[in-house]
């Protein structure tokens, strides 16, 4: 496992910064569940302007419920999701979503909800077109479950600051924070919108660090790219 032992305050104190700055972000946007579902989907390898975009055109197409995007095919569902790009492949992960939600759990989200995480998340993982950033999204933010996010930004932070060893896994990285931080819903869910902010304004491809409030955990080296 890459994951190296750190110090918790390293962890702790990256997230009292952040939270100084900005107070509570109030991540992840979504009026219901299923919105919330289909904006992670949606979300894959776009920024979240682009899903804004989609989803206002879901709902002024009237295909933002379960009944909505069962009834849509596919040409429909694109044009509607466009903006989102690769909107061929989302428009298939969406119905698969369906499709395992509707055999599996008689098509109510409600019904989803009911297994334990580790059950619901292999459940997640196991629908074509969803990965682990995908089904965390999911779960934490959709189902309210006590699971840590971990994006690229999220990798970008830990690695430049020395936490864990360049190019370590998805599950060695989310293991890192599962482990140095108390098993609270709204922390991990705070915590992920902090490391989009400071991934999106500082932590940069190329580091922008004045300014940036994780800086003074930086100890005096500067950041690799």
């Amino acid at each position: 496992m890459a994951v190296r032992l750190v110090h918790c305050r390293d962890i702790h104190r990256a997230y009292r910064l952040l939270h100084a700055r900005n107070g509570l972000l109030g991540w992840w946007p979504g009026r219901t569940r299923l919105e919330i579902i289909v904006g992670a989907i949606l979300t894959q390898n776009t920024a979240w302007t682009n899903v804004e975009k989609a989803i206002r055109a879901l709902r002024a197409a009237r295909l933002l419920s379960l009944r909505g995007l069962r009834s849509a095919g596919l040409p429909e569902l694109e044009e509607a999701i466009r903006p989102s790009g690769y909107f061929r492949q989302k428009a298939r992960k969406l119905k698969a979503f369906l499709t395992c939600l509707d055999d599996d759990f008689g098509g109510r989200l409600n019904r989803m909800a009911r297994p334990a995480t580790p059950e619901l998340r292999e459940r997640l993982l196991a629908i074509w077109g969803i990965g682990p950033e995908t089904a965390d999204s999911v779960l934490l933010y959709a189902f309210n479950r006590r699971t840590f996010v971990v994006d690229t930004y999220t990798k970008r932070v830990a690695c430049r600051h020395g936490w864990i060893r360049p190019n370590p896994s998805y599950d060695d990285l989310q293991a890192l924070f599962s482990r140095h931080l108390p098993e609270d819903v709204p922390l991990y869910n705070d915590y992920h919108a902090q490391m989009v902010w400071v991934g999106k304004h500082y932590c940069r491809t190329k580091p922008q660090c004045e300014g940036c409030p994780l800086k003074p955990l930086l100890l005096g080296r500067p950041p690799e790219a």
